[in-house]
């Protein structure tokens, strides 16, 4: 079971500052980094699809995951000097990830991918070659990507520009992708890519100072790790863990063009939650949509509209059904489930977190005082969607 030392630790990847050798106009953390990269990862896989090849999307999803825990237990060695090791010395690299998972046993002892996090760490050849191949041009595309921000603020210098060639060398690899060749040719899922990442320049609870600033993007990421854990806790199938991770990365994805409304100023009138919700669907339509390939606008709006309503597909048509009755009688691929009531739980102990480690910090301000107590007491000795929520807060007591 998922418990507070493993969650800690995850949240440790928004204090782990990229590029904090160059100026920066913007804080770039490998939280953000990573959620960026797991949408990427998405387009990419989309495009190998339409071109008729199979993708293990658990597989995306666990290296994506994986892959960042170990990057928050190893936060100390520089991108550069952690490919030169993995190349050059396998057995010293073979050695650091043993040590790496021994880091991280304690906080994953008891959960339902104990075992795969200790493969995947501990096999190079844990995923299969085509994963691979597609989270790697997304991690490198990432990266590339916020050296783009940074390199406005070093245009004389030389050293940046060699840093540019050799990102681009980095690059060319993965040109064989039909994804990638879309997105460094400029087309219009370019336009997306950089849409969703200005998300990371958004900033949660931006009234309220928190150590760390967390941006909308990041808590996505850590909404769709929760909700991994949750849904691999559960037993949910194949295509119920696909729609329940994407579903926690893309459910403030309406944001990247409505900005964060926060829950009580959406509250303050009866029925503006509803009007809001009408408007956000009329610009999504109007400004996404245009962006995306037309055969995925469809996935895309089932796992954002309604984001925290479990739901299921039959006969063609979307069925509102509790998280309970999907365990129960739809947990099968050809329904599509998808667990909103799932998300929203990763939702809401996400921000939880996020004030919970402020207070810790010292900012033990009226705000963060009562949205730790107001949602304590919501989840207070529950059990929902077959996860005991309530003792996980009872960790945090």
């Amino acid at each position: 079971m998922v418990r507070r030392a493993l969650i800690l630790k995850l949240f440790e990847a928004f204090s782990i500052q990229r590029w904090n050798d160059h100026i920066r106009p913007v804080l770039l953390c490998e939280m953000d980094k990573t959620a960026h990269k797991m949408i990427i990862a998405y387009c990419l896989s989309r495009y190998q699809e339409d071109a008729g090849h199979a993708v293990d999307w658990h597989n995306l999803i666990r290296g994506g995951i994986f892959e960042l825990l170990r990057r928050v237990v190893l936060s100390d060695i520089k991108s550069p000097v952690y490919r030169k090791i993995r190349a050059t010395n396998p057995e010293v690299f073979h050695q650091l990830s043993r040590w790496v998972y021994e880091q991280l046993s304690e906080s994953v002892a008891g959960t339902s991918f104990q075992a795969d996090l200790r493969e995947y760490l501990t096999r190079e050849d844990s995923l299969d070659a085509e994963t691979n191949h597609l989270l790697t041009a997304a991690h490198i595309f990432a990266s590339y990507w916020e050296f783009r921000i940074i390199k406005q603020l070093h245009q004389d210098d030389l050293h940046v520009h060699e840093i540019e060639q050799g990102m681009l060398r980095d690059l060319e690899p993965y040109l064989d992708l039909p994804g990638m060749r879309k997105i460094m040719t400029q087309a219009p899922i370019a336009a997306f890519i950089d849409l969703a990442g200005k998300l990371r320049f958004q900033i949660r609870w931006s009234t309220t100072p928190r150590v760390p600033q967390t941006s909308v993007l990041g808590h996505s990421m850590m909404v769709a790790c929760l909700t991994y854990f949750f849904s691999t806790e559960i037993g949910a199938c194949p295509r119920r863990i696909r729609n329940n991770f994407f579903g926690g990365l893309m459910h403030d994805l309406p944001e990247s063009v409505t900005r964060d409304i926060i829950s009580p100023v959406k509250r303050a009138v009866p029925g503006l939650s509803e009007i809001i919700s009408g408007i956000e669907r009329e610009m999504v339509a109007a400004e996404i949509h245009p962006l995306l390939e037309p055969a995925w606008i469809e996935e895309l709006t089932y796992l954002t509209e309604n984001e925290f309503t479990s739901k299921i597909l039959t006969d063609g048509r979307i069925k509102l059904v509790s998280s309970n009755e999907i365990s129960a009688s739809f947990n099968h691929d050809s329904f599509n489930p998808i667990d909103g009531e799932i998300i929203k739980i990763a939702d809401d102990l996400a921000a939880y977190v996020e004030a919970f480690h402020s207070i810790e910090a010292g900012l033990n301000t009226p705000t963060l005082a009562q949205g730790v107590q107001g949602i304590r007491e919501k989840y207070r000795g529950k059990t929902i969607a077959g996860i005991n929520i309530g003792s996980i807060y009872a960790d945090f007591a």
